[in-house]
């Protein structure tokens, strides 16, 4: 290596750095733009037109491969009009659950024991209140369907403190805004990064409750299936689990007509256990896995597709 190059690298490697800072300010204030003009119009229209438009211009992402491969693997008896059209569905929920953040206020309307009806149902509350004044440690389990960043609004609203954990957007300035909306209205929440289980132990240690997204891809987890197709799945739920001895609750969100939707608490589940009675890590994650295949299979435009979630390294 010449002087001369060892002098470059560090400081193309600078500037690429700042490239790409750039570009996440960008993209940052053309997003924030985009929200604002939606929050100029009735909720209503606002989401229908997001969601119209995302139905047109999500095709051209290289995305939609990724998803187009991940349906044609998991539903090989459907036509590819049938799987464009799951696709379809699945674009237009991603472009309502981005609009709903500016509309949070207002579309959740639920109050816990009100008999009048809104845009927001709950089926379960009993569920939410028993955990609420349990006093032991509990696991929320859910996945990437419907809204479900309405869930931990509606735990707050039973008074029941969760700490959702949460993957942050790659851009910078995103990440800041989507962090800041989230924790005004959904209480406690911690960032998916190294030191996240330690922080979720300590919480369950307390006596605390945790939520969780399960339905991601996690390069060393353990080898189960989704959609009879390997893939791996972190073991995070299971082995907190086994290590507090905590139940565990299954609960989604359901994208219902008319911008309302159905949150879903299920009672706990009756976790698999080895012979000496310790909750079996990787049946308990294929149970997680299990249940998010029956909700997708449900409503599967209400899923992300475009997710990796098969691949494994």
């Amino acid at each position: 290596m010449t002087r001369r190059t060892s002098f470059l690298r560090p400081l193309i490697a600078r500037t690429l750095q700042i490239l790409k800072q750039v570009e996440y300010w960008l993209i940052a204030q053309l997003a924030m733009a985009v929200l604002w003009l939606l929050r100029r119009l009735p909720p209503d229209r606002a989401l229908a037109f997001a969601d119209r438009v995302a139905r047109r211009i999500g095709p051209w992402f290289g995305r939609h491969s990724v998803a187009m491969t991940n349906l044609r693997n998991a539903y090989p008896e459907k036509t590819e009009q049938e799987l464009e059209a799951i696709a379809s569905d699945m674009w237009g929920n991603m472009a309502r659950l981005a609009g709903e953040y500016v509309f949070l206020d207002r579309i959740f309307d639920f109050v816990p024991g009100s008999e009048t009806s809104g845009r927001v149902e709950v089926q379960g509350e009993e569920i939410f209140v028993r955990i609420r004044d349990d006093g032991r440690p509990h696991i929320v389990f859910t996945a990437h369907t419907g809204n479900f960043e309405l869930l931990p609004v509606a735990a707050a609203s039973y008074e029941l403190p969760v700490t959702a954990l949460f993957r942050a957007p790659n851009n910078p300035y995103i990440a800041k805004y989507v962090f800041s909306t989230r924790a005004e209205a959904m209480g406690e929440m911690l960032a998916s990064r190294a030191g996240a289980a330690f922080a979720l132990a300590r919480i369950l240690e307390r006596g605390g409750n945790i939520g969780v997204l399960v339905d991601q891809k996690f390069a060393r987890g353990v080898r189960t299936t989704f959609f009879d197709r390997p893939c791996n799945t972190s073991p995070l739920v299971a082995k907190l689990a086994r290590q507090y001895d905590c139940d565990v609750y299954p609960a989604r969100s359901i994208r219902l007509p008319g911008n309302r939707f159905r949150l879903e608490v299920y009672d706990k589940l009756d976790l698999p256990r080895t012979e000496k009675g310790a909750v079996d890590v990787n049946a308990t994650t294929q149970m997680l896995n299990d249940v998010v295949e029956g909700w997708v299979r449900e409503h599967p435009g209400q899923w992300m597709w475009f997710h990796k979630r098969w691949q494994i390294d």
